[in-house]
């Protein structure tokens, strides 16, 4: 498995990059959209040309598949939008992550091509709320077709001393969420820097997902929930596979295993014989995974402002 990152895009994907070279005709919005695209949709333009109607101050379009449209031809006809292609194989995080270092903007909508996103996805008066809040990440109400409510607040919990996660369908204002479903929000471009980004070595999309937003939480940053922002699924959202595996094993050591000592995160040597029988593997690949997990606490330990332990007792009343 790869070194555990410790700065943020620590590696480098092959890109090409094309348009994003003029600024939006007319912006009306302080943020910059990150859209995701995982489908060849025949509405693209109708995309883009709503994204730029609503007026972001700036769009990068990331295509994991460049045979899904032209974007040559596309690029042509929207020289303010930067439409990206990977020209290697890459987790969700990581466009997220080229994505960031691609935007100047200090606030940015992820979103994804599996939304509705023909009308209008959000007003200047909520962007500008979500602005001044300065919060790390603001997660909108997301629906299914037909205003078909589903989970999207996550707890965290502990069943039987393992680390578990609940999922709601019960939203309101501010409340607390330990994950933003399918990466869908608003980041704070700085903070999220800050933090590290995405971690590339974790390639299930749930895992890597929760390892960023449990990091958020233990740095002593928010993510919270916005019911005045309210996005839409065409279809049916993904289905998230929360299996153990290596990934489950990167996010425990990470995460769930250091403790907050004084005024710093630290992983005690101890740790290694509760993480052996998790690991799933070996003893000598769990010593190797252990020890580097443990440097990288350690070399992140002012980072850490409170533990796991600490976050499942005080959830919902930390400030």
């Amino acid at each position: 498995m790869n070194t555990i990152p410790s700065i943020f895009n620590q590696r480098q994907v092959n890109v090409t990059v094309l348009g994003g070279k003029e600024k939006i005709p007319e912006v009306k919005i302080r943020m910059g959209v990150i859209l995701l695209n995982r489908s060849g949709s025949h509405y693209r333009m109708q995309v883009i040309e709503n994204l730029v109607r609503i007026g972001f101050e700036s769009i990068v379009s990331i295509e994991k598949n460049p045979d899904n449209y032209n974007i040559a031809e596309f690029s042509h006809s929207f020289p303010f939008v930067k439409f990206i292609v990977p020209l290697e194989e890459v987790t969700d995080g990581e466009c997220i992550n080229i994505g960031m270092s691609e935007t100047e903007s200090d606030f940015v909508l992820v979103l994804r091509d599996s939304l509705n996103l023909s009308s209008e996805i959000i007003n200047p008066r909520v962007a500008d709320m979500i602005i001044e809040d300065n919060a790390f990440c603001t997660v909108p109400r997301l629906l299914k077709q037909g205003n078909v409510s589903f989970p999207i607040v996550f707890s965290p919990y502990v069943r039987k001393s393992r680390f578990e996660v609940n999922s709601s369908s019960t939203v309101t204002e501010g409340i607390p969420t330990l994950f933003p479903f399918d990466n869908i929000a608003v980041y704070n471009r700085k903070k999220f820097i800050q933090l590290g980004g995405y971690d590339y070595t974790i390639k299930n999309r749930y895992y890597q997902n929760l390892d960023f937003s449990m990091r958020a939480w233990l740095w002593g940053e928010k993510i919270t929930v916005s019911t005045v922002f309210n996005l839409y699924y065409l279809n049916d959202p993904p289905v998230e596979d929360a299996s153990p595996s290596l990934d489950s094993s990167r996010f425990y050591l990470k995460n769930l295993l250091p403790h907050f000592i004084n005024d710093h995160g630290a992983i005690k040597r101890s740790g290694f014989f509760v993480f052996l029988p998790r690991s799933s593997c070996g003893f000598f690949e769990a010593l190797r995974q252990f020890s580097e997990a443990r440097q990288w606490v350690w070399k992140n330990r002012y980072r850490f402002k409170i533990d796991a332990a600490f976050l499942l007792e005080n959830w919902g009343i930390i400030k």
